[in-house]
């Protein structure tokens, strides 16, 4: 990815130019390095920013450095419970109180239940762990369930379905964009009357996808009825 990295004259133009709170968030620095690409904060806040400085669960998967629980501390305040989860137990020493992390694998059906039964059903769930389309398809069909109505799933880095080394390509199955390509498909089950495979498929609202990133609705919602007036 360093291909796409900003110079420092760049990022300089970049913190000059901030114009919202999720950007003013980043650029504040913590005492852990964060990573995300420039163009999910306007993002993270056109959806997110109703939810800061209010009691929360924001679940985020892959810990990393530790510097995006801090980014997501810093964003949403004191009230909200931010949890991370990741496989490498070394992500337990790189987080402070009050951000919480967990150990497991993001594909482990059972651990991420138990996460969910410990604090709740989420608000938001933001998937930025391996980054694999069959990692990705088994968090989202464990936890877009889960979900508290009205909640968001996001996940970042669909770039890397389209990279060998993260075991996607070009339209390849199984990758994490199919899959999104698949929800949908399956949101409009209503008119195709096929067979699904997303998980609460009745429960999409909404599926806003952006360059490497998708934003998913949770709301229950009734059939749809076409009207005439």
């Amino acid at each position: 990815m360093t291909a796409f990295a900003f110079n420092p004259c760049e990022i300089d133009q970049l913190k000059a130019s901030v114009t919202n709170e999720m950007q003013k968030a980043f650029f504040a620095g913590g005492t852990r390095p964060a990573y995300k690409w420039h163009h999910y904060l306007e993002i993270y806040d056109r959806y997110l920013s109703i939810y800061r400085n209010k009691s929360l669960f924001f679940l985020e998967i892959g810990v990393s450095a530790g510097g995006s629980l801090e980014l997501w501390r810093r964003y949403f305040g004191p009230d909200a419970t931010i949890v991370g989860i990741d496989i490498d137990p070394a992500c337990a020493n790189r987080v402070d109180r009050p951000n919480i992390v967990r150990i497991g694998s993001q594909d482990d059906t059972e651990f991420l239940q138990k996460v969910v039964t410990e604090f709740g059903p989420p608000d938001i769930i933001l998937d930025d762990g391996s980054h694999i389309g069959r990692h990705q398809q088994a968090s989202f069909d464990t936890l877009f369930p889960l979900i508290k109505d009205g909640g968001l799933y996001i996940i970042e880095d669909l770039q890397t379905s389209y990279w060998p080394d993260w075991e996607g390509g070009y339209r390849r199955k199984g990758s994490g964009i199919e899959y999104v390509k698949q929800m949908i498909d399956d949101m409009h089950a209503w008119y195709h009357n096929r067979k699904t495979k997303t998980p609460a498929r009745d429960e999409i609202n909404a599926i806003h996808v952006y360059d490497s990133a998708v934003v998913i609705e949770k709301r229950r919602k009734p059939r749809p009825g076409f009207l005439e007036a």
